[in-house]
């Protein structure tokens, strides 16, 4: 299933242009079908893509909430598994941002996506007893860890790792470019996005949709560092001239209405940045700003009543 991430219109967008003195330059790139998106590798290297599109297949095939044989899959049919370590390093980070952001970034939430219809967009409104039936079954204190063993304490939980996988998955391919000697290159996973290095001897730049306009602050210019962005325009659906996006509250269990339209985070990892996006989306801005600053991330935060907020 193809996430929508990649071609919205809020998506950061990479500015592969040569800059001035590198005409002559050659950048090598490449995409690929991975992790529900398109993820593309741009690099003076070569062996940059096979590297990290390998890396990445390997731990979609550990995290892939629709493949049947991955280690989240048997979980959420089971309620209980060991898990691989590094499946166990991935939602234990993802405890760390649940305590972090009060329980707003959730794992645990795939019963509501898919009552609102977001797995196979067949979309609509769930009435007030179907949500508060799947609330039962929301938050990170009914999962048990115990050693390598996960146990879910009621049945029919499951978990969506979507919101931190392909940040983790690109630092994955990051350090295995790192170990092969490749220095420069730029990996973006449907806007999780990572710069390795630098381009030629500059920074690799990039740019920020909001809406149909690109941010007019400027560009972002990155060696070594992680962007990622969450917004409204990712999936959604209309009623009655009323937005219902896929990021839910598990709080509410509806949709969040924090008045943000797009967070994007600068982080010195990808994980970081990708966790942080969703739960800043979800915080609003104030409390999303404490969190940020909790994590050393900068942070650019667009609202529904001004086009750009830098923090």
């Amino acid at each position: 299933m193809l996430n929508n991430k990649y071609y919205n219109i809020f998506i950061l967008a990479i500015l592969t242009f040569h800059l001035c003195g590198c005409q002559n330059r050659v950048l090598y790139r490449d995409s690929k079908l991975m992790m529900g998106t398109v993820v593309e590798v741009i690099s003076p290297d070569k062996r940059a893509a096979g590297i990290a599109f390998r890396e990445i297949e390997r731990i979609e095939g550990l995290l892939s909430y629709y493949n049947d044989e991955s280690e989240i899959s048997r979980l959420n049919r089971q309620g209980t598994l060991r898990v691989s370590k590094e499946v166990l390093f991935i939602i234990n980070k993802a405890r760390e941002f649940w305590e972090a952001s009060d329980g707003l970034f959730d794992i645990t939430v795939s019963p509501l996506v898919e009552l609102w219809g977001f797995y196979d967009k067949n979309y609509h409104i769930p009435g007030d007893l179907q949500i508060k039936e799947k609330l039962s079954l929301i938050g990170f204190d009914k999962i048990e860890i115990n050693d390598s063993i996960i146990r879910f304490k009621k049945d029919g939980m499951r978990i969506d790792l979507g919101a931190i996988a392909k940040g983790y998955a690109i630092d994955c391919a990051v350090n295995k470019l790192r170990l092969a000697g490749v220095d420069s290159a730029l990996l973006n996973a449907g806007g999780e996005i990572y710069c390795l290095g630098d381009k030629f001897g500059y920074p690799w730049r990039v740019a920020i949709r909001v809406g149909k306009q690109l941010d007019n602050s400027g560009y972002l210019e990155l060696i070594d560092k992680a962007v990622a962005t969450s917004g409204d325009y990712e999936q959604y659906f209309s009623v009655n001239n009323i937005r219902y996006c896929h990021i839910l509250n598990p709080k509410t269990g509806r949709p969040v209405t924090s008045g943000v339209l797009s967070v994007s985070v600068i982080a010195d990892d990808c994980l970081t940045a990708d966790a942080l996006a969703t739960s800043i989306f979800i915080l609003g801005e104030s409390r999303g700003r404490q969190l940020a600053n909790r994590f050393n991330a900068e942070v650019k935060i667009y609202t529904d009543v001004q086009s750009n907020k830098q923090g």
